[in-house]
């Protein structure tokens, strides 16, 4: 892979594996830590896997990048128990740990760029209003789905299920849960529509011989 992006991201790969394991050794619950960094783990392979022929904009690998880090360090303490978490509850006045909130704003601030940044490159959308609509409503449907996945969860492992689930004694924390996807999106949408504009036509086209195109990379 001749790009100038490759050692970054081959170094950035290997920072959040390192991040990973120290996230996993001795997490306040192991069960949980796993299935919060599930997506982590399938998500690296699969951007390596897909590098070369569709690599995405410099920022959606930085974006993915916090976005893990967000996923490990809640499940290294369990979302309810992050000290940031805490600091928040208390400069705030808050009754609860807000960092799931936190998780859930870049459940919804990075497959909203994801989704752009698809649905731009095939062509798929021709309007920008109709884009923005059909981002929200794919960041929407993703997080109902991860709700879903709570609840098989905790209909499976019963009171196992307290520490992923993550409620707090919110009765409406599903429904704050979706709400700050959807506002993630709103925000990727209003703050980084232009600057990944540029990036994505910067790009090489889809399927070309990235080895012949050395300034083709991003920003």
């Amino acid at each position: 892979m001749n790009s100038p992006r490759t050692p970054w991201l081959i170094g950035a790969s290997i920072l959040l594996l390192g991040l990973l394991a120290l996230s996993g050794y001795r997490p306040y619950d192991l069960a949980t830590w796993a299935l919060e960094v599930a997506p982590v783990l399938i998500a690296l392979p699969i951007l390596w896997a897909t590098y070369r022929r569709y690599p995405l904009s410099t920022l959606l690998y930085v974006l993915i990048f916090l976005h893990a880090l967000v996923l490990m360090l809640g499940g290294a303490y369990t979302y309810a128990r992050v000290p940031l978490g805490f600091e928040f509850a208390e400069a705030f006045g808050l009754q609860r740990n807000p960092y799931d909130k936190l998780g859930h704003f870049f459940q919804g601030l990075v497959p909203a760029l994801v989704a752009r940044e698809i649905l731009l490159r095939g062509d798929y959308v021709r309007t920008r209003a109709m884009l923005a609509f059909i981002v929200a409503c794919i960041v929407l449907a993703i997080s109902a789905c991860y709700e879903f996945i709570e609840w098989g969860v905790a209909v499976a492992v019963g009171q196992g299920a307290v520490e992923f689930l993550g409620t707090q004694g919110d009765p409406w924390d599903t429904q704050s849960d979706m709400l700050f996807a959807l506002l993630g999106a709103i925000c990727a949408l209003l703050l980084f529509s232009r600057l990944q504009d540029r990036q994505i036509r910067r790009l090489p086209p889809r399927g070309s011989d990235r080895s012949t195109q050395p300034n083709a990379d991003p920003e």
